[in-house]
């Protein structure tokens, strides 16, 4: 029996998704996360062995989430359903440990067949994320976002000051150095070319990576 875990900011979002699955036998929904802070605590108060997981949740990201997850549980399932088209976040999703990566605008028939293909071991890929692997796996990174050349690390503290997040509170929260957090800015802005915050911000926004 597949146990899921719903994390997902939107009530809509949400019962829409309990909606799609009601009439599968073999998936129930024992759980919900309403913020990226839930995730471990609904998943250690519940027997859920299965996530499906928000990129954009409030209080901790979808992929600083994804990333303890993998770090906890290493063979949870989890599956990224999101807002945001493959080419933002789906390859640094699998990366981190991610079993497969689905758009929200997917039909109902595609999630019920991501989620049993991930629980019986295999990796949900769609036909336009294959054709971007590909792409980096021969070295033709042209559909390739900027982004993607940064580190886990990198990205993560860019996305983080994109968000308005002090480097002082970035240091304290992900128990780094603020010298360190200061290096790691020097690298984001060096790797994508930035001048200053503004530009950082710009792109994040034009990229919705926030």
């Amino acid at each position: 029996m597949i146990n899921l875990l719903i994390a997902d900011d939107y009530v809509l979002i949400r019962e829409g998704l309990k909606k799609v699955l009601r009439n599968e036998p073999d998936i129930t929904v024992v759980a919900e996360a309403t913020n990226g802070a839930e995730v471990l605590k609904k998943l250690k108060k519940s027997d859920a062995n299965f996530v499906v997981l928000d990129i954009n949740m409030p209080v901790k990201s979808g992929l600083d989430v994804l990333f303890d997850l993998k770090r906890m549980f290493p063979q949870l399932p989890v599956l990224i359903l999101s807002m945001y088209p493959e080419k933002t976040y789906a390859l640094r999703s699998l990366k981190a440990g991610a079993s497969g990566y689905l758009c929200k605008e997917s039909a109902a028939e595609e999630l019920v067949m991501a989620i049993k293909k991930v629980w019986n071991g295999g990796k949900y890929i769609t036909a336009s994320l294959a054709e971007l692997l590909a792409d980096t796996l021969v070295g033709d990174n042209k559909l390739l976002v900027s982004h993607e050349t940064l580190s886990d690390r990198e990205f993560q503290i860019m996305c983080k000051i994109a968000e308005g997040e002090s480097l002082k509170s970035i240091s304290e929260n992900l128990s780094l150095t603020l010298s360190t957090v200061n290096t790691y800015r020097n690298r984001i802005n060096e790797k994508m070319k930035f001048s200053s915050n503004t530009d950082l911000i710009r792109y994040c926004i034009q990229n919705k990576l926030i």
